[in-house]
């Protein structure tokens, strides 16, 4: 039943995303609404998907690469939910979509077995560990499409070329204040994940920090992210610095969970 309700979302995803593409190009109420309702459609549907996989699993669906990618193709669309009906971008979707589709896609070409549960994980923490910190890491995503966003919108101000996509995308401020309040959401929930995971490393292997891969490059992706905060802080550096650091931050992210995974070896490792 987990994998019914995973292609369905998978296909509204892919609908919206065709929408994303479409809503770049020109302005349209039912484009927009349609996007809209795919997402919501296709979220709900992940949503199925991660509890019947739960169910069927006997333990939260976080436990190999499949499920892990779309995990965080979950995170990313259930934070940019929250950040739109907030603050009514508009425009964040065609940013911020693609990305959600392109883990889903990747989790569906992966092995889908469920596996029984290692001894390592069987774990309280297991599930505080890893959801604090994915939701960590889909702020991050939102934040480095902003940063995206605002560079794009500075290029059309700075060439003097006013079209359509300015006039439908905030202001540069407005973009700005929206990188830094999402890097301010995700930094405390990293937070707490890397401090649960290190409770969660004590118990399944008697020390709180191992010096593992994954630790290291989480260590190194906070480290980044305290910097981006402190210099907004105290230096100032507000604006087209803030959004480079937010893209930088989240190249630091993917290596954390993908480069670690498929390049590095260590004890936390997918199968």
């Amino acid at each position: 039943m987990n994998i019914i309700f995973f292609n369905i979302a998978l296909f509204m995803y892919f609908i919206a995303s065709v929408h994303c593409a479409i809503a770049l190009l020109k302005t349209s109420t039912t484009i927009t609404r349609t996007l809209t309702i795919m997402t919501i459609i296709g979220f709900l549907s992940h949503t199925a998907a991660i509890v019947t996989r739960y169910i069927e699993a006997g333990h939260i669906p976080i436990t190999n690469l499949h499920e892990a990618t779309s995990f965080f193709s979950w995170s990313i669309v259930f934070v940019f939910l929250i950040i739109e009906t907030r603050y009514r971008i508009g425009l964040l979707g065609p940013f911020i979509l693609p990305v959600a589709f392109i883990f889903m896609f990747s989790s569906s070409m992966l092995p889908k077995e469920i596996k029984p549960l290692l001894p390592a994980l069987e774990s309280f923490w297991l599930g505080i560990h890893v959801v604090f910190a994915f939701l960590g890491d889909a702020s991050f995503a939102i934040a480095f499409s902003v940063g995206i966003m605002y560079l794009l919108q500075e290029r059309q101000l700075k060439r003097k070329k006013i079209g359509s996509l300015f006039k439908r995308m905030p202001s540069l401020e407005v973009l700005d204040e929206i990188n830094y309040r999402v890097i301010s959401i995700g930094f405390p929930l990293l937070t707490i994940g890397i401090i649960t995971g290190s409770i969660w490393a004590d118990t399944a292997w008697g020390s709180y920090w191992n010096w593992d891969p994954k630790e290291v490059w989480s260590l190194i992706t906070w480290i980044i992210y305290a910097l981006i905060i402190h210099a907004r802080l105290r230096a100032g550096w507000r604006g087209r610095k803030a959004a480079i650091l937010s893209i930088i931050g989240f190249m630091s992210v993917l290596f954390t969970f993908l480069g670690v995974n498929l390049i590095l070896k260590g004890l936390h490792v997918f199968d």
